[in-house]
């Protein structure tokens, strides 16, 4: 294995561990959040209160706030997967994209959501990552892009459904801001990071190397009087021979 190799090793560990250590650093923010939660602090301010004018502050305090136990921990498992793949494919992708995502799962709550509820939690902000790191994979096609998808839907493809009203109390609203704003921001952001060398096979470097190749990688015939001969007639003798083919006897029919 050459330098250039654990060179490329080593800056690719070192873009995962980063991207882990900052989705584990916004877990323990929602963590600490939601133990603040169980004191006497009223948090409903923060939450999103659709079509009022009040509830625009959600936008910015509901993706910290959870409803219980299982909600911060089914949230802090998608955080933690999509966080780090999104984050160490498309580092500068996802960090311009981040403030779409919060806002947008945010917005999409407080335009469809009924009058009088709350909507608060990270599930928009996931479903972002994961359209986000989706809709890379279907713009860039390359390798990195089209594997980091995959696992995304491996491990979270059923978010696609969960955009649409599907389980009572569950906020699909801010889901459906949340993937809105991950296909946006997949369009947006869709070059921000740049695309891996290409590898290049053995078989491209012949066929440099074949007399006639231009520079635009066509091959060009070469002239007639380059092609060797394999086979010349003596003089003297004829080559063309006419084999006589008797026609076969006709059967008599009984």
């Amino acid at each position: 294995m050459d330098t250039s190799t654990n060179t490329t090793i080593g800056n690719d560990r070192r873009r995962v561990l980063r991207a882990f250590n900052l989705s584990l650093g916004f877990v323990l923010l929602l963590v600490a959040m939601f133990a603040a939660q169980q004191t006497h602090w009223d948090w409903r301010p923060l939450a999103v209160a659709p079509h009022a004018l009040a509830g625009l502050w959600g936008l910015l305090g509901a993706p910290l706030l959870h409803g219980s136990v299982e909600h911060l921990g089914a949230n802090a498992a998608a955080l933690l997967i999509l966080g780090t793949l999104a984050g160490s494919v498309y580092p500068k992708a996802t960090l311009r994209a981040l403030p779409l995502l919060w806002l947008g799962s945010g917005l999409g709550a407080w335009l469809l959501g009924e009058a009088g509820s709350h909507h608060l939690g990270a599930s928009g902000v996931t479903h972002g990552l994961m359209f986000l790191v989706l809709g890379l994979g279907l713009l860039r096609r390359d390798r990195a892009a089209i594997a980091a998808g995959m696992i995304g839907v491996l491990f979270y493809g059923g978010m696609v459904m969960t955009v649409l009203p599907h389980e009572p109390g569950v906020s699909w609203q801010s889901h459906m801001g949340g993937a809105v704003a991950g296909i946006v921001a997949a369009l947006l952001f869709r070059h921000a990071d740049p695309l891996p060398p290409r590898k290049r096979y053995s078989w491209e470097d012949e066929e440099d190397e074949l007399p006639g190749t231009q520079a635009d990688g066509e091959l060009e015939p070469p002239a007639p009087q380059d092609v060797p001969v394999l086979w010349q007639p003596r003089e003297g003798r004829d080559y063309d021979v006419v084999v006589p083919l008797r026609p076969r006897p006709r059967r008599d029919e009984p």
